[in-house]
């Protein structure tokens, strides 16, 4: 049944929204940096049996290698990849000249992580009223001074934008008007929804849901009986609305650990076993800084690299090891049924007493793990 309505409510399409990504961030900057390896498959991360790729250049991609997988795997698919140390302390220097030139424009810049980040434009501090424009300006500069590439999505709305830059990579842009967003969100695959992962894709594709076509066709009251609150944003986005501003606040506030296994972990005791390292080493983290949390949340990742995060909240900070193991434990245990087996557990704990001022991302623990972490 078609919902009554196809029209985008009462929302502000007067606001320019620029999300900016850079092009494979860390591959490329080892290749600026090492002539070498230029126009060569590289991988950055460790090698080995019990190594993970943190990321891939474009020449590597092409035979299919991506992040987070283990580099046995990437090695098999590309017989030529050559992996690379990271050097987080370069890529955060980069990141830090890169945001520089974001703030020539606008002050209103919320970061997502090193390499990506959403500008509001409408009322720009230097150049034209023109996202387009200013976009291709600040990704010119970025050349200029970093000699890196960096791609852009332009829209009225933080989704659109995000979107749209992906579109065009690897050094492209694509802007997408408020006139043209719902023929855009008609015909875009359903896998390519941002906030859309591979199970839920493929849950929709069974149901005969291909397009955001389709996806307007389900009642808002029809997707939340079937994917919950997640539903309510489903409906709102194939719709083209929304609404976020662009917070140039935003701080994740959390400390946390992670890590990614050599074999998928397929025993519950194991599970718990792993969960209970990381927890420890969280809270002895917590326990140094004397910066407890109220909020508990574990990370599954599956084979398939399907990403689970569950969470409880406490009205009071978690001070005590046992009992933040239990909670850990039993969000594990309420949840693993729908996640099955996992390559990737990971353990954090935010709403702290004294939360971290910082540039949006927040504190991960430096453990002494082999190169397979993340």
């Amino acid at each position: 049944m078609k919902s009554p309505s196809i029209l985008i409510p009462r929302l502000d399409t007067s606001r320019k929204i620029i999300h900016i990504d850079m092009d494979a961030f860390y591959a490329s900057v080892e290749q600026r940096d090492d002539p070498s390896l230029r126009g060569k498959p590289i991988a950055v991360g460790g090698g080995g049996l019990r190594g993970v790729v943190a990321a891939a250049s474009y020449e590597a991609r092409r035979y299919g290698v991506r992040s987070a997988m283990p580099s046995v795997t990437a090695q098999r698919l590309c017989p030529s990849l050559i992996f690379v140390r990271h050097r987080f302390d370069v890529y955060k220097e980069v990141s830090s000249q890169i945001r520089e030139i974001f703030h020539e424009y606008t002050d209103l810049v919320e970061p997502l992580s090193l390499d990506e980040a959403y500008l509001d434009v409408t009322e720009p501090k230097l150049g034209p009223h023109s996202a387009t424009l200013i976009a291709q300006a600040i990704r010119t500069k970025i050349l200029e001074r970093t000699q890196l590439t960096a791609s852009a999505g332009i829209s009225y709305c933080k989704f659109l934008a995000k979107v749209a830059s992906d579109i065009n990579k690897p050094d492209g842009m694509k802007v997408i008007l408020p006139d043209e967003a719902l023929a855009f969100l008609s015909a875009l695959p359903i896998e390519k929804f941002h906030g859309i992962g591979k199970v839920t894709a493929s849950k929709l594709q069974r149901m005969g849901i291909r397009t955001g076509e389709h996806l307007r066709e389900l009642t808002e009251i029809q997707l939340v009986k079937r994917f919950g609150k997640a539903g309510r944003h489903y409906y709102r986005i194939v719709r083209g609305q929304d609404e976020r501003p662009v917070n140039p606040n935003r701080i994740r506030k959390s400390i946390g650990a992670e890590r990614t296994y050599s074999e998928n972990l397929r025993e519950l005791p194991i599970m718990k076993e792993k969960l209970a390292y990381l927890t420890e080493k969280v809270f002895d983290y917590m326990k140094k800084t004397q910066n407890f949390g109220r909020t508990v949340t574990i990370k599954m990742k599956t084979p398939e690299f399907q990403v689970f995060t569950r969470s409880r909240s406490f009205n009071s900070e978690v001070r005590q090891l046992g009992e933040l193991r239990k909670v850990v434990f039993a969000l594990l245990e309420e949840n693993i049924s729908e996640v099955g087996e996992v390559r990737l557990l990971g353990m954090s704990i935010s709403n702290l007493e004294r939360e971290q001022e910082g540039d949006g991302v927040g504190i991960q623990l430096l453990l002494e793990f082999p190169e397979e972490e993340e």
